[in-house]
């Protein structure tokens, strides 16, 4: 894995050069840093903060499998607590958006519940200081053969794209899907918090095969360790780092 994201990595870095610079540590700033130090012993991502959010829950199930009538969030937050423990173990502190069943927002809120819970999330993320954001989804779509794990990264923004690159490698060879997709630009709010994020739509529910794969717990704990493995990829990058997009307004 490591030679062939460094491939991409080299020819991503010199696409990127207006925006090469330090990245920035804080969520929601521009304050140029450093990556944190990495020690052996501590683990491959001591000194980092990472935010792993399961998305949707509560009031909000997401995709439906097609087949089974399951609903994403449930899985999305199964892959995202093994993520997290995945993660721990490497010697990062996880910042959990979500641990249970449930969205982040008021029964009856003055603006939409879903703008709420996202802004809820964010606030999470901001407050712990997270430098990267994974966000844990699944993907359904009306075309039942559409297939595979695809990472989405905010639009325009080079260190989103260096990221998402690397955890999609990363899904590619561990879980070797039938259809290998590319990482791509997606408009989501989760992605503009002035951080490098990526959204990873772990597979499609409207897909039967996939349905079954994702139903199954070792295969999301397979998911799970394929991010965790393209997140690591991405840490032990050698420098410059394309600097993140500022936080979007609003965001």
């Amino acid at each position: 894995m490591g030679r062939k994201i460094g491939r991409y990595t080299t020819a991503l870095l010199c696409a990127a050069g207006l925006c090469i610079g330090t990245l920035s540590l804080a969520a929601g700033s521009n304050a140029a840093g450093t990556r944190p130090t990495q020690g052996m012993e501590a683990g491959a991502l001591a000194g980092w903060i990472v935010a792993v959010d399961a998305g949707h829950g509560g009031y909000d199930g997401g995709a439906v499998g097609r087949q089974s009538g399951v609903a994403e969030k449930g899985l999305n937050l199964d892959v995202a607590q093994r993520l997290g423990r995945l993660l721990e173990g490497e010697g990062a502190q996880v910042v959990m958006t979500r641990t249970g069943d449930y969205a982040l927002c008021d029964e009856d809120p003055p603006i939409r519940k879903k703008l709420q819970d996202m802004q809820r999330r964010a606030q999470i993320v901001r407050e712990a200081g997270a430098q990267v954001l994974l966000s844990v989804h699944m993907n359904e779509y009306g075309d039942a053969s559409q297939a595979g794990p695809q990472v989405f990264y905010r639009e325009g923004c080079a260190a989103g794209r260096l990221l998402a690159g690397a955890l999609q490698e990363a899904l590619i060879e561990g879980l070797a899907p039938p259809k290998e997709r590319a990482a791509m630009e997606g408009d989501y709010y989760i992605l503009e918090l002035g951080i490098p994020s990526a959204l990873v739509e772990c597979g499609f529910l409207s897909n039967q095969r996939e349905e079954e794969l994702l139903l199954d717990a070792d295969y999301r704990q397979r998911v799970a360790e394929a991010i965790c493995a393209g997140l690591l990829e991405w840490a032990k990058l050698p420098g410059p780092y394309p600097t993140a997009l500022p936080a979007a307004e609003g965001a």
